[in-house]
């Protein structure tokens, strides 16, 4: 989750734990405060960089745009309405940008897309209306028949003022429609159509359109290939489940492709469109395998590969080949940490690169691959001292039926790595999230605090194959709780967490199964926090966001089921006299993905079971704070409610005689 704030409180410090030494507590601001630059593009001539921009009110959000060399002040800054941001973009070519707009729907999730797309000069000049339904811009005369979903497909490899653009008509839900667009005058050529709504399109050097993919209504992955006017939908195959074609390989009908080979881990391939002469390139049994960041210019192709779980290593396919050598030589400068390839000019001799790890919230950075000059351009997170946060270690551990589960533990920096009070935090989702090494703003504001937090990738997250995605269908109050009940387990039997001292916190699912961890492990927690949390299954049917689409309405049949029976007896609500623990419920009163009805359930129920809570509400925010004064009563009320239940003071208690 990415937090905002706007003023530090000198209140924090009493609230600290005394396990944190006063010169290694970072701020609550720190913590709280939003990125101030995110999602940044390099144009094609390498002159320019663009990106999301972010007050620090978390209102006002809007498109900035930079001379490569001088980042101090934006050549172009363009403010959006409150709550709007750039949700992607992408260069037209080097003076001209388009620009996908999105809606802040809380701090728990991304972006939403309004599916509108406008373009601007790089001078901030000429800016015009795309394709949407609002009407904005020169063109609404002519885009007034406009009622649909636009989104950004790609650019052509050679930039030449057009973009790839995917619409969806509201009028013909069940057509994806790809179009090739003048990104100055806004003529479109038709470039393919599907007769199923929601498919992407994976579009080789030439413009044309190969395949398309994507989740049916009936929340399945299908893949269609393209033969001569039409498209074959390709067989399910058991030995290439969640078959995703990736990128053509330039001069040739063959294709970069990944798969779960039935069903388990992963494989990134490169092979003939029709299927034929596969050439396995990587292959882990454990995790999925992709090659993000490991692209070298256009006509793309992949120099590397890496694993979705455990710490990121690139594997190379040429060790000698020159992009290779850069990228190690790169990492070398970077111990600790994962280089990724963000965006290279048109001639390849400027490449912006991103540095992060655990400890590294983000460095964003520029070569000069003729000179190798390197220079700065940003930091993601310009407050935080990465060697004052904490190492966060991805483990693995077999759950009580023998399932291997990757945990990731974050420990607090300075302290002994045993018998720690532990904090388990489920991930959202569920299903295709996982937790990663990566920097985790609420793991190291935990860890801050003195607490170790356990993270569990538990059956029904992605990275692992198709099958353990799927193994979490149905079992959302069972199998995945008993997966992260057997993870404070194991934490407990390695002695790395104190097992008089654990709670629980999660925002989303995580929030839910705060509550059903608590009902299904009844003495292992002494406290438990949900977040926007779901505390009624039947009532997603008929409250919130994800009822309102077909696919939605199948996702909900396919992962938690129709039986009444099951529904209530995976609903916390409706086991509330089960919870033998202190709650504290925070929620946003507008949220539309786990609406504030849930909330107003899970507070009857432990009213009505008389069981001690504690609640914190807002208006007008949705799923998870933006609003910084919010956000920083969050948590400065969830450092006290842990410090209360398994803080210092606890541990003493239990060691008393």
């Amino acid at each position: 989750m990415t937090y905002r704030f706007v003023r530090p409180m000198l209140a924090v410090l009493c609230l600290a734990s005394t396990a944190v030494v006063a010169g290694d507590l970072i701020p609550v601001a720190d913590f709280a405060r939003r990125m101030p630059l995110t999602g940044p593009r390099l144009s094609p001539d390498g002159q320019y960089v663009s990106m999301a921009y972010h007050d620090p009110d978390g209102k006002n959000h809007g498109l900035a745009i930079y001379r490569v060399g001088d980042m101090t002040k934006p050549v172009t800054l363009i403010k959006m309405p409150p709550y709007e941001m750039p949700a992607d973009m992408v260069w037209a070519s080097s003076t001209r940008l388009v620009v996908a707009r999105g809606k802040i729907d809380g701090s728990i999730g991304q972006a939403r897309y309004t599916g509108e797309l406008m373009a601007i000069d790089v001078d901030g000049k000429n800016p015009d209306y795309l394709y949407g339904f609002e009407g904005y811009g020169k063109r609404a005369a002519t885009r007034a028949l406009d009622r649909g979903w636009g989104t950004i497909e790609g650019t052509p490899v050679q930039s030449n003022g057009h973009f790839y653009m995917r619409a969806i008509d509201w009028n013909a839900q069940d057509k994806s429609t790809l179009y090739d667009v003048d990104a100055k005058t806004s003529a479109r050529r038709l470039m393919a159509d599907i007769g199923l709504g929601g498919m992407s399109f994976m579009i080789d050097p030439q413009g044309n359109a190969r395949f398309a993919f994507g989740t049916d209504d009936d929340y399945k992955w299908v893949v269609f290939h393209r033969e001569g006017n039409g498209w074959n939908k390709l067989a399910e195959n058991r030995e290439r489940q969640s078959f995703l074609p990736i990128a053509a390989v330039a001069g040739s009908n063959r294709i970069y492709a990944s798969f779960s080979p039935n069903g388990t881990g992963g494989e990134f391939v490169e092979q003939d469109e029709d299927g034929g002469n596969l050439k396995v390139i990587r292959k882990d049994d454990f995790s999925e395998v992709h090659a993000s960041g490991l692209w070298t210019p256009a006509p793309l192709r992949p120099f590397g590969t890496v694993s979705a779980t455990g710490i990121p290593k690139a594997t190379y396919i040429d060790l000698q080949a020159p992009i290779s050598k850069l990228h190690m030589a790169l990492s070398q400068k970077f111990p600790g940490d994962f280089v990724s390839f963000v965006d290279f000019s048109e001639d390849g001799s400027q490449l912006m690169f991103k540095v992060a790890g655990d400890r590294e919230p983000g460095r964003y950075m520029l070569i000069d691959t003729k000179t190798y000059k390197v220079s700065k351009l940003f930091d993601a997170v310009p407050w935080l001292d990465p060697s004052k946060l904490s190492e966060r270690r991805p483990l693995r551990f077999k759950a009580s039926d023998g399932q291997e589960l990757e945990a990731i533990l974050t420990f607090p920096k300075g302290k002994p790595e045993a018998n720690l009070p532990m904090v388990l935090v489920p991930h959202g989702g569920p299903h295709g999230i996982s937790d990663n090494w990566f920097y985790d703003a609420d793991a190291q504001f935990l860890a801050n605090r003195g607490y170790l937090v356990l993270q569990v990738n538990f059956r029904g997250s992605g990275g692992r194959g198709s099958d353990f995605e799927r193994s979490g269908y149905l079992k959302w109050g069972t199998r995945i709780q008993e997966d992260l009940i057997d993870g404070v387990k194991w934490a407990i039997a390695e002695h790395y967490a104190d097992a008089s001292r654990i709670c629980v916190f999660g925002a989303s699912f995580g929030g839910y199964s705060a509550m059903m961890t608590t009902i299904r492990a009844p003495g292992m927690f002494k406290c438990a926090v949900g977040y926007d949390g779901i505390y009624d299954l039947d009532m997603m049917y008929n409250k919130g966001d994800i009822k309102d689409r077909k696919s939605g309405r199948s996702y909900l049949t396919t992962v938690i089921g129709k039986n009444d029976a099951d529904l209530a007896a995976n609903s916390p609500d409706r086991l509330a006299d089960k919870i033998d623990v202190p709650v504290f419920l925070i929620h946003g009163e507008d949220d539309q993905r786990a609406p504030f009805a849930q909330f107003k359930a899970m507070r009857a129920a432990l009213d009505a079971a008389h069981k001690p809570y504690e609640t914190l509400t807002k208006p007008d925010e949705r799923h998870g704070f933006v609003k910084p004064e919010n956000i920083e009563e969050f948590l400065n009320r969830l450092q006290a409610f842990l410090d209360k239940h398994i803080g210092e003071g606890k541990a003493s208690a239990s060691a008393a005689p």
